[in-house]
């Protein structure tokens, strides 16, 4: 039950994020947009170090691995991984009028809106994923720091909903439209949390590689995308404090309850 609690909580805070599109009436304000973004950044950053890296380290030496090679390997190949899902899957951010991944006409600007965020969502589940299977094999990460950061994810999970379920509504889609689909971008994270749960125990030992794995593919998200989306324009600024409270409360999130 706690591993579907778990998996279920980043998938709420997308859902209840994309209901704001019944609550606010016009355009997000840019300004809060840019403190949302760099506030997702600094959650995600924290997570990776935190609940991934660190764990993935010291997991490596409790098998007695050399630490950092499980952590160095598995960290490039989950930006491996995303920079190749990046370069594949047709997904165009906000604000942002040039897709990117395979040029294709056959797709709406909505549909490659929502395939942005989804793509995003990806590395968070298994973050999640990965932690909780963690726990369950008892190998050093407790329960309450899985779901620390499974509570995490969906704090920073909230403002993407509402990010995505906006501009949907801006494009012309009713208000429930873009809720439902809002909502569905965050539905691969538990599908690839569970996903990653039965892969890691199938096979232990490899699940430092794992952590570092999703903390990887995390980071990308956040250099590609987030930071530089939080830091385009004026108020840059904005991002940057957002950046900082979303680390500070991610990290206090996990040294507490972990």
């Amino acid at each position: 039950m706690n591993i579907f609690i778990g998996l279920m909580i980043p998938f709420i805070g997308t859902a209840l994020g994309s209901g704001m599109v019944y609550l606010l009436k016009n355009k997000m304000d840019p300004k809060l947009e840019k403190v949302l973004l760099g506030f997702a950044s600094g959650v995600m950053v924290a997570a990776s170090v935190w609940s991934l890296l660190i764990p993935s380290i010291e997991m490596a030496k409790e098998q007695g691995k050399i630490a950092f090679i499980p952590a160095s390997i598995g960290l490039l190949a989950g930006i491996v991984f995303l920079l190749v899902l990046d370069s594949v899957i047709p997904h165009l951010h906000v604000n942002e009028n040039e897709p990117e991944g395979i040029k294709t006409d056959k797709l709406k600007k909505t549909t490659m809106m929502v395939f942005a965020v989804t793509l995003h969502n990806i590395p968070e589940g298994m973050a999640v994923g990965v932690a909780l299977a963690g726990a369950m094999a008892g190998s050093g990460i407790s329960l309450a720091s899985a779901l620390a950061l499974s509570t995490g994810i969906a704090i920073q999970n909230f403002p993407e909903g509402a990010i995505i379920s906006m501009p949907l509504k801006e494009e012309g889609m009713s208000k429930h439209k873009a809720f439902l689909l809002g909502t569905l971008s965050g539905a691969v994270e538990p599908l690839f949390g569970f996903i990653t749960i039965l892969l890691t125990s199938l096979v232990v030992p490899i699940l430092p590689y794992i952590l570092a794995f999703a903390a990887g593919a995390m980071l990308y998200v956040v250099v590609e995308e987030l930071i530089p989306e939080s830091q385009n324009g004026t108020h840059s600024n904005l991002g940057t404090i957002g950046f900082a409270i979303g680390f500070v409360i991610m990290m206090i999130l996990d040294v507490a309850l972990g």
